[in-house]
C-alpha cells in the first residue's frame, strides 16, 4: 500500500471533517448519551461505509470518465455551491435589522417606555 497516498488521504479527510456537520452531529449525539464509545463506533462505521461508497464510485467512474473530467466536474460543483452560499449570505446583508420607528421614542434614539 502506498504510504504517501494513505497519508495524504487521511490528512485531507481529517481536515475536511473538522467542524463539519458530521462532527457536530456526533457531538450532539454524544452529549445526549453516556456511552461515548458506542457513539464513536457507530460514527466510525458510518464514515468508513461512506468512504467505501465514494472510493468504489470514484473507481468505477474513472474507468468510464477521464480523471481530469471528474476533477473538473467536482471543482465546478464546489465552485457553484460556494458562489451560491456567498451570494446568499450577501443578500441577507449580514446586519441586524434597524429598529422600527414604533419602538423608538420621539427623538428616534431612545426606546419608548
Amino acid at each position: 500500500m502506498p504510504f504517501a497516498l494513505l497519508a495524504s488521504t487521511f490528512a485531507t479527510v481529517f481536515l475536511a471533517e473538522l467542524g463539519d456537520k458530521t462532527q457536530l452531529a456526533i457531538v450532539s449525539i454524544s452529549g445526549t448519551s453516556n456511552r461515548p464509545g458506542a457513539v464513536f463506533a457507530g460514527s466510525a462505521c458510518a464514515l468508513v461505509l461512506a468512504s467505501l461508497v465514494g472510493a468504489a464510485a470514484g473507481g468505477s467512474l474513472s474507468s468510464v470518465i477521464p480523471t481530469d473530467g471528474l476533477q473538473l466536474a467536482a471543482s465546478a460543483g464546489f465552485l457553484i455551491i460556494g458562489t451560491r452560499l456567498i451570494l446568499r449570505s450577501g443578500a441577507d446583508g449580514g446586519e441586524a435589522p434597524a429598529p422600527t420607528t414604533e419602538a423608538a421614542g420621539e427623538d428616534g434614539d431612545t426606546p419608548a417606555p
